[in-house]
């Protein structure tokens, strides 16, 4: 059995974990090794007790890591280890760091520079075009935007990075095989088709449930350079990443929202306890700074001749006036749908051919 093997055989075994494996390796050495050990020596590792020692003397019973690794290769998913260049520098320095990924799509260096972008699975029309636009700037400017692949503010920051034809890492709840929530798997596909990648520290059948969430929170966490929520509840698992982000010593960002909308609670309390208000993209460039290979727009530059522009581009962009214009009133002249629409108008703005107002009316430059 190869190294890679040994450690896809840990990982599936059921109540073992990272920080349980960390002890067991830093006691007895090898990977291999702790599957030979007897279970008296077992037990002699802190925090190894009967039961779990058993579970690894009949390790068998519960993994198959060829096959494993078998089904992953044939998926086309990549199983990344501690020990490989791929797997990523700041999770090494995690308390618990997975023992590996499942990586379905291609990691890159400049993924180091990353924002984690959170949110509520119940979003807004104001939490959606927020983080978007925020999302499409970042990705501009040369950010990996980090984000779970739920429904709502993270399926919005995914998007928004591949329109802006960026990098994007999704990190998800699940095994790749098993992926949550599954009207999502074609924005996966697009993540994984040269975007980035969708990664996950759980065996491919696992399916999702309330432990492997907070789980990958704490991945979320852990990977980016900071964490930004954009929309959330008081009672929301998002603000569970950003105390987390926050103990690792990472920046956190907050967008405000009206404080009458219980939506918005959760943004408004990080605002209140510290988090750094953002308004405007720059508020987190001015912080992190700009990538070196990244340009972004001058406020201060002309608004270039019109280019020739991708066909839903040319069509949204017909369907604005030089009078502004509510959203729901470009897509009703555009007869696109609304994400294409949103989407496009974010490209718009930022070729600085639109521009945008309060209430997200929208008009000609």
């Amino acid at each position: 059995m190869t190294s890679q093997e040994t450690l896809v055989a840990l990982n599936m075994l059921p109540k073992i974990g990272p920080i349980r494996v960390r002890r067991l390796l830093e006691a007895l050495g090898e990977p291999a090794a702790i599957l030979g050990a007897s279970k008296d020596r077992l037990m002699r590792v802190d925090g190894i007790g009967e039961e779990t020692a058993e579970i690894l003397g009949s390790w068998q019973d519960h993994a198959d890591p060829a096959a494993e690794v078998r089904e992953a290769t044939e998926r086309g998913i990549s199983i990344v280890t501690q020990d490989d260049a791929d797997y990523p520098a700041p999770l090494r320095d995690a308390y618990d760091p997975p023992l590996l990924f499942y990586v379905w799509g291609k990691l890159e260096p400049r993924d180091r520079h990353a924002i984690s972008i959170v949110g509520s699975r119940r979003t807004t029309l104001y939490g959606t075009q927020t983080t978007k636009k925020l999302s499409y700037q970042l990705a501009q400017a040369g950010f990996t935007i980090i984000s779970g692949l739920a429904r709502g503010i993270d399926t919005a920051a995914h998007e928004a990075a591949v329109a802006a034809n960026g990098r994007t890492i999704a990190v998800v709840g699940s095994g790749l095989a098993q992926l949550y929530p599954p009207e999502n798997l074609a924005l996966a596909e697009k993540i994984a088709s040269g975007f980035g990648a969708v990664v996950s520290e759980f065996p491919l059948h696992t399916a999702p449930d309330k432990q492997t969430f907070p789980m990958r929170n704490r991945i979320v966490a852990a990977w980016a350079q900071a964490v930004l929520v954009t929309e959330c509840p008081a009672w929301s698992g998002s603000l569970i990443t950003a105390n987390l982000a926050s103990e690792y010593g990472k920046p956190i960002f907050a967008v405000p929202g009206p404080i009458d909308k219980p939506t918005s609670a959760g943004c408004n309390q990080l605002i209140r306890d510290g988090a750094t208000l953002v308004a405007d993209v720059s508020h987190i460039l001015d912080d992190l700074g700009e990538l070196p290979f990244a340009r972004q727009p001058s406020a201060a530059e002309p608004a270039a001749e019109i280019p020739e522009l991708p066909e839903e581009e040319a069509a949204v962009f017909a369907a604005v006036t030089a009078d502004e214009s509510p959203v729901d009133r470009i897509i009703e002249r555009s007869g696109l749908p609304a994400h294409v629409v949103t989407a496009n108008l974010m490209k718009l703005e930022m070729r600085r051919l639109v521009r945008v107002f309060p209430g997200f009316r929208y008009a000609r430059r």
